[in-house]
């Protein structure tokens, strides 16, 4: 990679940072919120082999929109229109009940771009693995089957971009359910 894609890379890691700054994990550990993005975008690029820019900044922006005060027309100008597009696909509308954005988001997967797809793939893998590490504070084992089950939806609905990726998604969820205790669904 060339020193300037290497640059907008930072620069991207850097806003992702700011706008997080405040935020934690919900884990009893309470990591940094920054965590999250960061391993998103190194999954990535480590899992699947991207190497499109702009879809490692989208990952490592995929929540700002919806977890901060950032708005579209930031991304944009600082980003450019691809990388505000991709995060807007990712991003859940928070006005809406949480079941509701929960189903939406199975609805749409299958209907986000390439690149939406691979950070959608990429966040579950993520968010299913730290269920296993560093489960919410406070849920119970029948949530963490629900998570995975509803996660295992999304999934479906992202496949046929990056096989590893997948492959490593369908090992961590079977490796969260298996360290549950009873039966794995």
């Amino acid at each position: 990679m060339e020193p300037a894609p290497f640059a907008a890379l930072i620069k991207a890691c850097r806003f992702a940072a700011h706008k997080h700054r405040d935020q934690r994990r919900k884990s009893v550990a309470a990591t940094p919120y920054v965590n999250h993005p960061i391993e998103v975008a190194e999954t990535l690029a480590q899992v699947a082999g991207v190497a499109d820019l702009e879809v490692l900044q989208a990952a490592l922006l995929h929540d700002t929109l919806e977890d901060t005060e950032t708005e579209a027309a930031e991304l944009e100008a600082e980003f450019g229109p691809r990388v505000r597009r991709l995060v807007e696909e990712v991003s859940d509308d928070k006005a809406l009940p949480k079941q509701e954005r929960k189903r939406l988001e199975v609805e749409h997967a299958p209907h986000l771009s390439p690149g939406a797809r691979l950070i959608k793939l990429a966040d579950k893998t993520c968010n299913v693995r730290d269920l296993g590490s560093a489960p919410p504070a406070g849920w119970s084992t029948e949530r963490l089957r629900e998570y995975v089950a509803w996660a295992r939806r999304v999934v479906a609905g992202c496949r046929g971009l990056a096989p590893a990726l997948e492959q490593c998604f369908d090992q961590v969820a079977e490796q969260v359910l298996a360290s549950l205790p009873g039966d794995a669904i």
